[in-house]
């Protein structure tokens, strides 16, 4: 039966955007996921309401260093990463879209892979805020937001997935035949929904939550 979280205490849950960056998501960007683009006011007006509801919010940016030093596999992965085009710390690049800006003290988690919780001080944080429930937007819908997902059920969070706030780009053939973002998308949350998460809408989400405020 499919994963189900039955209810969400705001003030134990954490929403996590994941690398919801310029060089993702700005007009033209060199890395652009168009269905994470599309999907900004709707995460932005989310991100408010859970904000509203007594939710933490925290941020990830998937950067490397200029000298390549933590690049691992990813110059041999991506072209742009490779040639510094996109994806360098300190850089605009790297920097949250601005419609998606952090609010006053929250945090931007640097990661260097697909997973916000590989060698990153992200659980560190969430168990000294007492968290027991995350949410998981932004993108890329099956690398850094699967990832994310799978290793916060590895660390015994629940998970809650949102499919309208997530997204990913079209996949070319590269042996196995090509897929459009959107066979990609609902192939990835076809199979959270069934091994690693309660995939839910950002109205599901709200309604769910606020009806445990209610009765909190």
């Amino acid at each position: 039966m499919p994963y189900q979280c039955d209810t969400i205490d705001p003030r134990k849950t954490v929403v996590i955007v994941v690398d919801m960056q310029n060089d993702f998501v700005a007009p033209g960007a060199p890395l652009l996921s168009q269905q994470a683009q599309d999907m900004v006011p709707r995460l932005a007006e989310t991100l408010q309401a859970c904000r509203g509801q007594g939710m933490r919010v925290i941020y990830t940016a998937h950067v490397h260093r200029r000298d390549g030093s933590d690049m691992g596999l990813y110059d041999d992965l991506y072209p742009p990463i490779a040639d510094r085009s996109a994806l360098v710390d300190e850089t605009a690049g790297g920097d949250i879209y601005k419609p998606l800006a952090p609010q006053a003290g929250e945090h931007v988690i640097k990661k260097h892979r697909y997973s916000a919780f590989f060698a990153t001080d992200l659980d560190l944080i969430l168990r000294e805020w007492g968290i027991e429930t995350v949410i998981i937007t932004g993108t890329t819908t099956e690398n850094c937001c699967h990832a994310t997902a799978r290793d916060a059920m590895f660390h015994n969070y629940k998970v809650v997935f949102l499919s309208d706030a997530t997204g990913t780009f079209d996949y070319p053939d590269v042996g196995y035949g090509a897929m459009s973002a959107q066979e990609v998308h609902k192939a990835t949350l076809t199979i959270l929904a069934f091994s690693t998460a309660h995939v839910m809408t950002c109205q599901e989400l709200l309604a769910l939550s606020g009806a445990y405020d209610a009765v909190a």
